[in-house]
């Protein structure tokens, strides 16, 4: 059972990412939890640490347009909080989703790099993460343009979920609910190989 430092007050969280220090409250640490929320500008998680994943995320799109390149930036490790790590995406079909996405908050390098935090992170197939999950992050991008764009992901696991090498949990799927001029569209996509098909064809209310 890994260990951790007791973090009371607001901790200035280390990262491998050129120097970058993004603030968290993180409650005291112990045995792996169910529930840490996780808060910054940006988003906000509820990660298990038991799973390795994060249960839920929500995020306002704030960056509709192309703005700050993500170059070389990787996924880094926040302190006192138990998330996946590279171990758990190597050599397999599972790619690093965002769960709050990096094109959407674009806007600074400060925020963008706030998107590369393993706890934003989810085992998600490369077919889904690079085709229409990608494909319907695109859509609220342009909707943000007109609107405020509320976003929820919701993570859905088996009960007892299929787990990679390195110890973390794999999603069965993800339900994502879109929040936009008084309107809530809903879209539940399986987490498998999902070329072939469009974003549209996971639209299950509106």
């Amino acid at each position: 059972m890994k260990k951790f430092i007791t973090l009371l007050a607001l901790l200035i969280v280390a990262c491998t990412t050129e120097g970058f220090t993004p603030p968290y409250e993180v409650i005291e640490v112990q045995d792996p939890r169910e529930s840490v929320i996780v808060e910054s500008e940006i988003f906000k998680i509820e990660y298990n640490e038991i799973l390795e994943q994060p249960v839920w995320v929500e995020y306002t799109v704030q960056c509709p347009l192309p703005g700050v390149d993500r170059g070389s930036m990787d996924f880094w490790k926040p302190e006192g909080i138990l998330t996946s790590d590279n171990d758990d995406y190597y050599s397999n079909v599972w790619d690093k989703g965002h769960m709050a996405p990096a094109a959407a908050f674009n806007c600074t390098k400060e925020m963008l790099q706030l998107t590369f935090n393993f706890a934003n992170s989810a085992l998600q197939h490369e077919s889904l993460n690079r085709g229409v999950w990608n494909h319907l992050e695109g859509f609220e991008r342009n909707l943000a343009n007109f609107y405020q764009v509320d976003v929820r992901i919701e993570v859905i696991f088996d009960e007892t979920p299929q787990k990679v090498s390195g110890g973390a949990s794999i999603p069965k799927g993800f339900k994502k609910i879109l929040k936009f001029d008084d309107r809530e569209i809903v879209f539940e996509f399986p987490n498998e190989d999902t070329s072939g098909t469009h974003w549209t064809d996971y639209l299950v209310s509106k």
